[in-house]
C-alpha cells in the first residue's frame, strides 16, 4: 500500500498526468481504498477525515468511468451542502479532468440562475450542486437527469443538519432508479448510518481514518475564559504575533457575531493587518473574492461561521480559532480540519466560557482525546462579567443539567433545597437524602418545617410526615 501510485489503480494516462502536477504522487489511505472498489462497481460509505483528499477519492474513478465527452446531458451529479464546498469540488473536477473533454456545471444559490442555466445548456457530463438549486432549476425544465448513473452524496451529515433531506429526497425521486452511488463523509453517526441504509445498496463501508478524529499534524489547545470581553483579548493578544500566526481562521457561532468581531479586529489591530469576514449574508462575489484573497495569502485573518467550515481548501492555514465552541460537535473535527492539511503543521486554539465548559466535554468525547489546557497570560486583563452574560450562562448550565437530568429543577430550586434543608437540620431533624425529591414532598416538608405539626388533615386525608422519603 505505501508503495501504491495512481497509475497501480487502473487510472488513465491523462488522469494520472493531472494527479501528478497537482503534487499527488502517491494515493492517500481512504483515494488508495476507494478507487478500487468505486471502478469495481460497489455502492460505497466512505469515512475519513477532513483534508484526507475525499473528493479525488470519488472524481477520479468517475473521470475514469465518464471518460469522454457524451451528449448534452449529465451522468453524474454530485451534491454538497453549502456553495463553498460546490465551488471546491468543481475545481477539484477542473483540475483532474484538464486533460479530458469532460464537462461540468457548478450550480448553487445566492446568486441568479441565468449564467448557471446557460452552461447547462452548453451540455455536461458532471453536475455539482447544492440539492435546493438542483430541483429550482430542474423544475425550471433546464436539466434532463435521466441518464444520471451516479449521485454522490458529500458531506451528507451536514447536508441533514442544514435541513436537505426533503431536497434530496426529492432528488432521488427525478433520477434513476438504477444508479451508483456513493456517501462520503468525515464523521460517522447515527443519522449517516440511517442515510446510509436509504440510499446505499450493500454499499462497501470504507474507513480510512478513526470516526471523527482529528489530524495527528494538528495541535490541540483549549483555554477556560471567563467571558466575552476576556475573549476579546486573549484574541487580541494572540494575534500579535504575526510571524507564528500568518493565516488565521477565526470560527464564531453566528452572522452578527461574525460581523461584529470583523468590526472589532479592523478597528483594534494594526494599519497594516489584512481582515476580512465571511458568512451567509455576504453576497456570492463577496465570499468569493475574500475565499481567493485568503488562499493567495493577501489576507491574513478569515472570520467565519461554519457555513464554511466545510468549504475551504487552503493547505497553509497556520492557526484555526474557535472564539465561540460549536454545539454541532462533529463542526468541530471540520473546523480545525481547516488547518494541518496535506500533511503541513497547524495549530487549533479553542475559547470556552463556563457555559461551553459542557461542549468541550462532548467534543472530547467525541474526537477520543483530552485536549490539552493552556492558561491566559498575565498581560490579558480578565474582565468582570457582566451581569446579563453571568445570567444567560447560568440560563445555559441550567439547561444543560436538565438535558442530561430530565428531573433537575433549577439554580433556584436547588437553593431553596439548600435553605429547607438548613431548617430542618436546625430542628435537629435527620435527612436520609435520596437523588429525587418531588414536587408534592418539597411542598409536604414546607408545610410541616413551618407548623412543626406531625400531620395535617385534609379534604378526609391524613398527610403525615415522611423524612425517610427526602
Amino acid at each position: 500500500m505505501e508503495n501504491l501510485s495512481f497509475a497501480d489503480l487502473k487510472l488513465n494516462k491523462q488522469l494520472v498526468m493531472a494527479t501528478e502536477e497537482q503534487g499527488f504522487t502517491v494515493p492517500t489511505p481512504i483515494q488508495a481504498k476507494a478507487i478500487p472498489a468505486i471502478l469495481a462497481g460497489h455502492d460505497v460509505l466512505g469515512i475519513a477525515q477532513t483534508g484526507t483528499g475525499k473528493t479525488a477519492a470519488y472524481v477520479l474513478p468517475i473521470l475514469m468511468d465518464l471518460k469522454y465527452a457524451q451528449g448534452e446531458n449529465p451522468r453524474a451529479l454530485i451534491l454538497a451542502p453549502t456553495r463553498e464546498l460546490v465551488m471546491q469540488i468543481d475545481d477539484h473536477i477542473k483540475s483532474l479532468a484538464k486533460y479530458t473533454d469532460l464537462r461540468h456545471a457548478c450550480l448553487f444559490g445566492g446568486i441568479g440562475t441565468k449564467r448557471q442555466i446557460e452552461e447547462l445548456e452548453k451540455g455536461s457530463d458532471i453536475i455539482v450542486s447544492t440539492p435546493a438549486r438542483f430541483m429550482e432549476i430542474y423544475l425550471a425544465g433546464y436539466i434532463y437527469p435521466k441518464k444520471i448513473k451516479y449521485l454522490v452524496l458529500d458531506e451528507a451529515d451536514k447536508m441533514l443538519d442544514m435541513g436537505f433531506m426533503r431536497q434530496i429526497r426529492q432528488v432521488q425521486e427525478v433520477i434513476p432508479s438504477k444508479r451508483h452511488n456513493l456517501l462520503f463523509s468525515a464523521t460517522f453517526s447515527e443519522k449517516i448510518e440511517r442515510i446510509a441504509d436509504e440510499f446505499l445498496e450493500f454499499p462497501m463501508r470504507i474507513e480510512a481514518s478513526v470516526q471523527a478524529s482529528t489530524s495527528g499534524t494538528i495541535a490541540q489547545y483549549k483555554y477556560a475564559v471567563p467571558n466575552f470581553k476576556t475573549k476579546l483579548n486573549l484574541l487580541r493578544h494572540i494575534l500579535q504575533d504575526k510571524d507564528e500566526l500568518n493565516r488565521v481562521l477565526i470560527f464564531v457561532k453566528s452572522k452578527e457575531r461574525a460581523e461584529n468581531m470583523y468590526k472589532y479586529l479592523d478597528r483594534v489591530l494594526d494599519l497594516d493587518d489584512t481582515i476580512k469576514v465571511i458568512h451567509g449574508n455576504k453576497g456570492q462575489n463577496t465570499r468569493t473574492n475574500a475565499m481567493e484573497a485568503f488562499k493567495e495569502g493577501k489576507v491574513r485573518i478569515l472570520v467565519a461561521t461554519d457555513v464554511v467550515a466545510r468549504g475551504i481548501d487552503v493547505t497553509m492555514v497556520s492557526h484555526v480559532i474557535n472564539f465561540d465552541i460549536p454545539i454541532l460537535y462533529e463542526d468541530y473535527v471540520h473546523r480545525i480540519g481547516r488547518t494541518g492539511r496535506a500533511d503541513n503543521e497547524g495549530v487549533a486554539i479553542s475559547f470556552f466560557d463556563a457555559a461551553e465548559e459542557y461542549h468541550v466535554n462532548k467534543i472530547e468525547e467525541l474526537i477520543k482525546m483530552e485536549i490539552p489546557m493552556k492558561f491566559i497570560p498575565n498581560s490579558v486583563f480578565i474582565e468582570p462579567t457582566e451581569h446579563e452574560e453571568k445570567q444567560v450562562i447560568l440560563k445555559e448550565i441550567d439547561h444543560q443539567k436538565r438535558t442530561e437530568n430530565p428531573d433537575f429543577q433549577g439554580a433556584f430550586h436547588e437553593k431553596k433545597r439548600v435553605i429547607l434543608e438548613k431548617k430542618l437540620a436546625e430542628q435537629g431533624i435527620k435527612i436520609n437524602k435520596k437523588p429525587k425529591l418531588k414536587a408534592y414532598e418539597a411542598k409536604k416538608l414546607s408545610w410541616n418545617s413551618k407548623t412543626n405539626s406531625k400531620s395535617k388533615k385534609a379534604g378526609g386525608r391524613s398527610y403525615k410526615k415522611k423524612y425517610s422519603d427526602y
